[in-house]
């Protein structure tokens, strides 16, 4: 069978702070209502030729961008991530001094059976975009939608990854939304 991913679920960020040259992240938290996730890849290809042909190629990642829409951004992320206030009446407040902090993104992207489970470790987000209509013969269901930047971390280049359940791996598998996974691989 092959493999396939046709969903997002289990979105989940974490707040990431840097100081001193080290990285360390909040506990995970979840974003619910999330209808797509669309990451493109950023960086360019330098090619150099000589000798009548391609002598030299280096391609520049750098990381990816692109749309999480959600149905409804959660206070939490608006908090935690964009920097908002709640006041003592549960008003959410925004204001033109709020601050944006990194984190990291997790989900899960449903398809075949195994599920892949991904994460970006260094990202940030725009504020969100929303689209507000008058109710007609039927009702249409609105999104908000940000950009989201992911970055390669500064301490070890590492962008993202994801991992498929296998008999090896069931603890990290079935733990990857409690703490953001640290690589093992030497980067």
């Amino acid at each position: 069978m092959g493999k396939v991913l046709y969903g997002i679920r289990k979105v989940y960020v974490a707040k990431l702070t840097e100081e001193n040259g080290a990285i360390t992240y909040g506990t995970p938290f979840a974003v619910e209502g999330a209808t797509g996730f669309s990451p493109e890849p950023q960086g360019d290809t330098t090619i150099f030729y000589a000798d009548n042909k391609i002598y030299f190629r280096k391609e520049q990642n750098n990381g990816y961008e692109g749309e999480l829409t959600l149905a409804v951004t959660p206070d939490e992320f608006l908090i935690q991530i964009m920097g908002r206030t709640k006041d003592s009446n549960d008003v959410v407040v925004e204001n033109s001094d709020d601050r944006t902090a990194r984190f990291a993104l997790m989900f899960e992207g449903e398809g075949d059976p195994k599920n892949r489970r991904f994460v970006y470790w260094d990202c940030s987000a725009t504020r969100t975009s929303r689209e507000f209509n008058t109710t007609e013969d039927s009702i249409e269901v609105g999104t908000e939608s940000m950009t989201i930047t992911i970055a390669p971390r500064s301490t070890d280049n590492a962008v993202g990854g994801y991992v498929e359940l296998t008999e090896d791996n069931a603890a990290v598998y079935n733990g990857w939304f409690n703490a953001v996974y640290e690589t093992t691989a030497s980067l």
